[in-house]
């Protein structure tokens, strides 16, 4: 019969083991860092590249033309003057639709001369237009408190902003000012010189430009 040994393991020495402070813990880079060594190895496409990317517009497009950006506006009142009055557009077309309960205004840069009076020739008359704006409004948005839309540069990012070609930047940024229209850029602000951001009453931003200065960045 085996009997259990036990004398034999009272004389052995358990190893004292450092304490965890002392052991050095290998530690993956922090994720900042990760991302920005990330960063510096993207690289943009080559001009090269980017005309390889593009198809050969097809023959049946040649009539497309870019008609409207939509934004969705809390108060009509107040994007209606600052779209007329502060920026220069006109209203060409009001669309209701009462049984969804929302508005569509049509702007943009023509001649209210131009303007067809015959509603249903407004009608086509403004989806030929090229680069409208359209205002879209759900009815009571004005009258809430907590109502805002998302301008696409707060996170998560997306849209960007839509851009107005102006004559003489400096001359339109200082009847902004004036106005009292919020910037979110100033000409002379950032490493962009000469070209100015504002914001519309519902926060989106407007890119301010003048076509010659431009081209200093296609050089």
């Amino acid at each position: 019969m085996l009997r259990p040994c036990i004398g034999r393991f009272q004389h052995v020495v358990t190893p004292l083991l450092p304490p965890l402070s002392a052991c050095p813990i290998s530690r993956p880079p922090p994720l900042r860092n990760m991302s920005e060594a990330k960063k510096e190895e993207a690289k943009g496409l080559t001009d090269a590249e980017a005309r390889e990317a593009c198809g050969e517009p097809d023959a049946s497009t040649k009539d497309f033309i870019f008609q409207q950006t939509m934004f969705r506006i809390k108060d009509p009142r107040v994007s209606l003057d600052f779209y007329t009055r502060v920026l220069g557009m006109r209203l060409l077309k009001k669309l209701d639709f009462p049984s969804m309960k929302f508005s569509l205004f049509f702007m943009g840069f023509e001649k209210a001369e131009d303007i067809p009076s015959d509603p249903a020739d407004c009608t086509a008359w403004t989806f030929s237009r090229k680069a409208t704006l359209e205002l879209t409004h759900n009815w009571g948005t004005e009258n809430d408190p907590e109502q805002s839309y998302h301008n696409g540069n707060k996170p998560p990012q997306g849209f960007g902003h839509i851009g107005l070609a102006v004559p003489d930047v400096y001359k339109a940024c200082e009847r902004f000012k004036e106005l009292k229209v919020p910037f979110v850029k100033e000409p002379d602000a950032g490493k962009m010189k000469g070209l100015a951001f504002i914001q519309d009453p519902d926060g989106y931003w407007i890119e301010i430009l003048s076509p010659k200065p431009m081209a200093a960045i296609g050089k």
